[in-house]
């Protein structure tokens, strides 16, 4: 029996956000190795990756404002570049997990999704399913889409795992990023939220930040947020946001030991 799990590698995790077009080759060398030995300990697990565009997409973006539509030649001009710059970074994950011996496949969300106002009205699924029937490890992307309304936007990747677990149920969703988890006295940082119950949301609203660095898509507060709507919507997920700077932690996180902040329903 199979375990689904979402992990996705966040672009402050992978890249220096502060810096264009600065990957981190050391940490996801470090990231893809934990990952192989995952998938070795753990027959049950079947994995789709995602990951964050960093300083690779959000800085070209921010300047063109992408996320907020494209209509203009400079707009849409800055919807290719910012395209670029996120295919660039995907090739490097993907080049490195491989190296690593993680049988991985990218899967571009441009080339697939349908969205209307940055809502996804079409994404065929069978693709990725197709590959997890074969034993391969999809990686998605945050990236530009064409959209109905927009002329153009961008998804980050909790929004695309957002929709993907509507339509194939994962187990958990694993974010990992540069942050312990769910700070309570953010940004002091001294003590960390263990569980969210996302039936009382009210309780952490004043723990929920943005990001402290250039992101387009939003920060702590909207991943959040968008993770507690969907544990309400399927009350046997799980969602884990976590350190993945700390060595052990994502390699911890697959094989279900938890780490920094779980969002999940109470039991009893």
């Amino acid at each position: 029996m199979t375990r689904l799990v979402f992990l996705k590698l966040g672009g402050s995790l992978i890249t220096n956000k502060d810096r264009p077009d600065t990957a981190d080759l050391e940490r996801i060398d470090a990231i893809a190795h934990e990952i192989a030995l995952a998938i070795h300990a753990d027959s049950e697990l079947s994995l789709i990756i995602g990951h964050g565009s960093g300083s690779f997409g959000h800085h070209a973006a921010n300047k063109y404002n992408t996320r907020q539509g494209v209509s203009s030649p400079q707009e849409w001009h800055g919807f290719t570049e910012v395209a670029c710059r996120a295919r660039e970074l995907n090739q490097i994950v993907i080049e490195r997990l491989l190296q690593a011996g993680v049988d991985v496949v990218s899967i571009s969300p441009f080339s697939g999704i349908v969205s209307r106002n940055r809502e996804i009205l079409k994404w065929d699924t069978s693709t990725l399913e197709d590959c997890l029937q074969h034993h391969l490890v999809p990686v998605v992307y945050g990236d530009v889409v064409l959209d109905q309304q927009l002329g153009g936007t961008i998804l980050s990747t909790e929004e695309l795992f957002v929709w993907l677990a509507e339509k194939m149920l994962p187990d958990e969703i694993l974010l990992a990023g540069f942050e312990e988890g769910v700070w309570e006295d953010y940004p002091d940082c001294t003590h960390l939220l263990k569980e969210i119950n996302p039936q009382k949301m009210r309780q952490v609203q004043n723990a929920l930040q943005g990001s402290s660095s250039t992101d387009v898509t939003g920060g702590m507060r909207s991943k959040v947020e968008e993770m507690a709507a969907l544990v309400r919507k399927q009350p046997s997920l799980e969602v884990q946001i976590f350190s993945g700077r700390k060595p052990g932690n994502i390699y911890s996180t697959l094989t279900r030991i938890q780490k920094g902040t779980v969002i999940r329903n109470s039991k009893g």
